[in-house]
């Protein structure tokens, strides 16, 4: 059973950092897909990056500020978030494509001050 665990959220001031990981467990296989997602206070649970290993694609809101890298051999998967701001509040969780088949973690809370 493929199981992942994120991790990394907090609270920062708006400006400030954080990295998120995701740990996945129990792959028989290559990740075939990642993607993070976000559920802001009040808002539909956005798409915030997808990648499928070549070709990562963002939302409008995280271009030039967040990114998705990837340990192989550790099976993690990290988003690095830079200048945050408010609108970046929100619980994170991400989610990964497999043989398996796709599998989601818990979330992980992120408090963007102003």
């Amino acid at each position: 059973q493929v199981r992942l665990v994120a991790s990394g959220g907090g609270s920062v001031q708006s400006g400030g950092s954080l990295r998120l990981s995701c740990a996945a467990s129990g792959m028989t296989g290559e990740w075939l897909a990642v993607s993070w997602y976000r559920q802001g206070p009040g808002n539909d649970r956005e798409l915030v990056v997808s990648s499928r290993r070549t070709k990562t694609n963002y939302a409008d809101s995280a271009k030039g500020r967040f990114t998705f890298s990837a340990d192989d051999e550790e099976n993690t998967f990290y988003l690095q978030m830079n200048n945050l701001n408010p609108e970046d509040t929100g619980l994170y969780s991400c989610a990964i494509f497999v043989f398996e088949g796709t599998f989601e973690s818990q979330g992980t809370q992120v408090t963007v001050s102003s």
